[in-house]
């Protein structure tokens, strides 16, 4: 359709060219829309799940003739710093995406609207019960999960393959890992991947391999100041041979896929969700691949399956069953996810996961493929994180700069962040 290129074709140029949160090509306004209902639908991707999403919000136009939905987008920090700002003024959008991260914190400062109120408008039967109560804060259906995921090492099989050093395999450890970072280094002149060090993620899954947690049932900290330097001392050792990438390569990510290391050229492979890694494939092209994380030294995993992302929806909504209609309309309509695919990771709607999962192709059944691999492997999911996690990322990365421009040991780094984030999990 004519139209639905033009509205690709926008979110395309705009992506790549901005880098800011953008306001989706068409809509309207109550003013100007003759009288039609209007939500605000927010979200954070890459140009591909852009485009994939300005298609299903179209379908949905079509169906809902007295809805119209009013697009914006960002890469993840910048979506994340938008969507606070904009909670705080009480202009949260109707329909919002969230990561696991955010749950608590929206919800218990009473931004998001209690989905279980809206079961006429909202089904939730056929999705896995455990992923939809990751969704669930004190009782509270406050979030729907949108698709299950689980993090990757992406990488290029190419370039890899070229280098002749062992590709990534199930049960193959963190010094494994190290030892093929340094290989890859050496064969091709540039860092075997991005540097690991300023992730919380990637914390997490080695910290989860060492048999510990991030936070305990009690939603206290789970580690030590002796691990987290633990951590930093290993990454930061390796940024220093050169196996991972340099300070000021780690200080340019933005969560966007465009700056980092392995689709600038920098690194042989990078650490990403599944399906956001899509967003490397047009950059880095055929040799796109996904590989299990690292386990721990005793091959315990540290990964796990978890909603890739939610969908909420704001408790100051004037349109609350739209809101959840729309939300319905994403998660279980068979046409939306068989155009949607795997850009959300693959759908949780089970009947759905298993109709659309022989159509796959290109990317999306990389992804499938993938989680295939891996299913029946990995651990339940933890409980979605305190609220004051979602400011501890920030606050991880940027400790570790310290770090990575040696301002300060990692010992010195990981007291600071211990400090700050007791303080911020019990605010």
């Amino acid at each position: 359709m004519p139209g639905n290129r033009t509205k690709r074709s926008c979110v395309m140029a705009a992506v790549l060219t901005l880098g800011v949160l953008l306001t989706g090509c068409g809509g309207s306004d109550e003013s100007s829309g003759g009288g039609k209902t209007v939500l605000r639908y927010t979200w954070w991707g890459n140009p591909d799940r852009a485009a994939r999403t300005h298609e299903a919000v179209a379908l949905f136009e079509k169906e809902h003739p007295g809805i119209t939905v009013q697009t914006s987008f960002a890469g993840y920090e910048a979506y994340k710093q938008k969507l606070a700002t904009q909670a705080a003024g009480g202009d949260a959008p109707d329909v919002m995406q969230l990561d696991y991260r955010q749950i608590d914190q929206y919800a218990s400062g009473g931004i998001l609207l209690d989905l279980g109120k809206q079961k006429k408008a909202l089904r939730t039967d056929e999705i896995d019960a455990g992923l939809l109560a990751t969704g669930v804060v004190d009782g509270t259906q406050y979030a729907i999960p949108q698709g299950r995921g689980t993090e990757t090492v992406v990488y290029d099989a190419k370039q890899w393959k070229a280098a002749g050093v062992e590709l990534p395999r199930h049960g193959w450890t963190w010094d494994d890992w190290a030892d093929a970072m340094r290989e890859l280094a050496k064969k091709t002149g540039k860092p075997g991947s991005v540097d690991p060090g300023q992730s919380e993620d990637c914390f997490e899954v080695w910290l989860r391999g060492q048999g510990k947690t991030l936070y305990t049932k009690d939603r206290e900290l789970g580690f030590t100041a002796d691990d987290l330097t633990r951590w930093w001392t290993f990454t930061d050792e390796l940024r220093r041979e050169g196996a991972v990438s340099a300070a000021e390569q780690t200080t340019q990510l933005d969560g966007t896929v465009e700056n980092q290391p392995l689709a600038r050229g920098k690194a042989i492979s990078d650490f990403n969700w599944d399906a956001p890694a899509s967003g490397f494939a047009p950059i880095v092209g055929e040799g796109l691949t996904l590989g299990p994380m690292p386990s721990g030294t005793d091959g315990t995993p540290g990964q796990y399956f978890k909603p890739s992302m939610f969908m909420g929806a704001a408790a100051t909504s004037e349109h609350p069953e739209e809101s959840a209609a729309f939300i319905d309309f994403m998660i279980n309509d068979e046409e939306a996810a068989k155009i949607l695919g795997a850009s959300r990771g693959i759908p949780v709607n089970e009947p759905i996961r298993d109709a659309i999962g022989p159509e796959l192709k290109d990317f999306d059944k990389t992804v499938a493929d993938y989680q295939d691999s891996v299913d029946g492997k990995l651990e339940a999911p933890p409980q979605a994180p305190p609220s004051g996690d979602n400011a501890l990322q920030t606050t991880f990365g940027r400790d570790y700069d310290q770090v990575s421009f040696e301002q300060m040991s990692p010992r010195e780094a990981a007291e600071d962040f211990i400090t700050e984030a007791k303080a911020e999990v019990r605010s």
